[in-house]
This record gives structure tokens, C-alpha cells and sequence, in this order.
């Protein structure tokens, strides 16, 4: 039995209708979570990705950096 309350009008669904209501609903929260897990998961990878190459970059340009520099006498 679902019950919606509407502009203080109350509706109660009840039987087939309430069930077939509440297995759209159920499918329809499943896939946003699918959909949200399959973003935050492809942030997490993009995030590793560029970390895993723009870290090494920068290590390699500040020890270039520092061999380069000019010392003073």
C-alpha cells in the first residue's frame, strides 16, 4: 500500500498498482545509483591517471631544474 499526500488530498494505492509502482521505482533508484557509482569511479581513475603522470613530470622538471640552475660563486 503506497500512500501519497498531494495539496492535502491523500491517495492510497493499493494492490497490482502499488506493486508495479513500487518495482518502477525500485528500478529507477538502481540505475541512478548504478549511474553515480559508474561516475565517481571513473573520477577516481582519471584522478590516478593523471597523478600517476603528471607527478613523475613534475619530480623530472624540478630535478632538471635544479642541475640547470646557475650556482652562485
Amino acid at each position: 500500500m503506497l500512500v501519497i499526500e498531494r495539496n492535502g488530498r491523500t491517495t492510497v494505492i493499493t494492490g497490482w498498482r502499488a506493486w508495479l509502482l513500487a518495482a518502477a521505482l525500485f528500478v529507477g533508484l538502481t540505475l541512478l545509483m548504478a549511474v553515480i557509482a559508474f561516475m565517481v569511479l571513473g573520477l577516481a581513475i582519471t584522478l590516478g591517471a593523471i597523478l600517476l603522470i603528471v607527478l613523475p613530470v613534475a619530480i623530472g622538471v624540478a630535478i632538471l631544474a635544479s642541475l640547470l640552475q646557475s650556482r652562485p660563486r
